[in-house]
């Protein structure tokens, strides 16, 4: 979005293409930044504003880019775009919904509840659409919705589009998805209801979330009272993430203090083999030093495991201070998983150079294609809204040689 508009606002005609319904990627999923503690809704209303202002923005949703042949100043993209079988032509309600008995898992709130088959992203979604899984909606509904809504809102038989487009210069900012947990089978994630990853727990404090906002284990719903924050979960691991992800110490230390803030009985660990926070985030690091109820264990654990019957969490780690082998009990724990870019499953389609991880190579040796962001490496966000308008920079600097 920061790429999109800073290159339409200096006069270039500009394709948005994004593979969700909606705009804002992860980070519209998040509760609050660090180390301000705003909502992310802050900088994305801005961004949002910027792009209907203007002309020369032509957003795609639901859409992937197929393929790109061509060079610098005349490239070719071909671009798929999804149905959404809503036509926007009109404004629906949650109403129309609520007369559907098909449902689907929630995809923004990662899963831990459900929708039903007609549904609105979130609550600041742009566009700010509705969205139909046709693919769990039965027949009888089709008629059901049919009669409920106006002739033109809905076209049950949208098909898939490809679209052709002709432009100078690539900006590729695919963002990243965090390492998928199921494959830590020592920490419990498929065995152990009350383990959750980082990004659910951001879900979980915010207000839009599947609980409203409470911090609640998902086994029973009772508020979690004593809960273990786990670092490096799979990543500076050989066998799952060799590299630093550098967001996640600082996104468990915001996370702890939505705890601490929500349930000021509450309690937290975080096990940890190294604390990095980066030049001025030292100090948010320090805050939490001073609450009496958060402790530090440098200690990479080592297996967690569900107590019967209760649901409660037996972590077993070594703190390597101490030397002692630890076997506590919490309500519930946060996996700190890391970034992983969207380019290591899909690659662009585009003769580009990957490190061994999957990010982009660098800025990339083809001219008029620019990374930015997550594709390149992981970053926060503040470093990827610098490294996108440097994208966008690249991209007129090129569109300006060939003039």
């Amino acid at each position: 979005m920061t790429a999109a508009v800073e290159a339409a606002e200096v006069g270039y005609p500009v394709v948005l293409v994004e593979r969700e319904a909606y705009l804002g990627g992860r980070i519209v999923r998040m509760h609050q930044y660090f180390p301000k503690m705003c909502p992310p809704t802050c900088g994305f209303e801005i961004n949002v504003r910027r792009i209907r202002q203007s002309p020369r923005i032509t957003v795609h949703t639901l859409a992937t880019v197929e393929e790109i042949s061509g060079k610098a100043g005349n490239f070719t993209a071909k671009i798929r775009v999804k149905p959404r079988y809503v036509t926007g032509k009109h404004s629906l309600d949650d109403s129309v919904a609520k007369s559907l008995t098909s449902d689907r898992p929630n995809d923004f709130n990662y899963g831990m509840d459900r929708t039903k088959a007609l549904y609105l992203p979130h609550d600041m979604a742009y566009p700010h659409v509705h969205v139909l899984d046709r693919d769990v909606l039965s027949e009888a509904e089709v008629q059901t919705l049919a009669a409920a809504v106006p002739q033109d809102a809905i076209d049950f038989g949208m098909a898939e589009e490809e679209i052709e487009i002709e432009v100078g210069a690539v900006v590729v900012a695919t963002g990243w998805r965090p390492y998928d947990a199921a494959k830590l089978d020592n920490l419990g994630v498929a065995s152990c209801e009350n383990v959750i990853t980082n990004v659910m727990m951001e879900r979980l404090a915010a207000r839009g979330g599947p609980t409203g906002g409470e911090i609640l284990r998902p086994s029973d719903g009772k508020k979690a009272e004593n809960v273990a924050f786990v670092q490096c979960a799979g990543s500076r691991d050989e066998n799952h993430l060799p590299y630093c992800s550098a967001v996640c110490c600082m996104g468990s230390l915001k996370q702890v203090r939505y705890l601490r803030e929500k349930n000021e009985d509450s309690k937290a660990t975080v096990f940890y083999i190294d604390i990095r926070t980066i030049g001025s985030l030292e100090k948010f690091y320090y805050d939490m030093l001073d609450d009496a109820n958060v402790s530090f264990v440098k200690g990479k654990a080592a297996a967690i495991s569900e107590e019967p019957g209760s649901k409660d969490l037996l972590l077993d780690v070594e703190d390597t201070l101490s030397g002692e082998n630890l076997h506590q009990k919490f309500d519930m724990v946060v996996l700190a998983t890391g970034v992983v870019p969207n380019t290591a499953d899909v690659k662009i389609p585009f003769d580009l150079e990957y490190d061994e991880y999957g990010f982009i190579d660098g800025t990339t040796d083809i001219d008029g294609v620019y990374a930015a962001g997550c594709a390149k490496r992981p970053c926060d966000v503040s470093r990827a809204t610098k490294e996108s308008t440097a994208a966008a920079l690249k991209a007129v600097q090129c569109l300006n040689r060939g003039k």
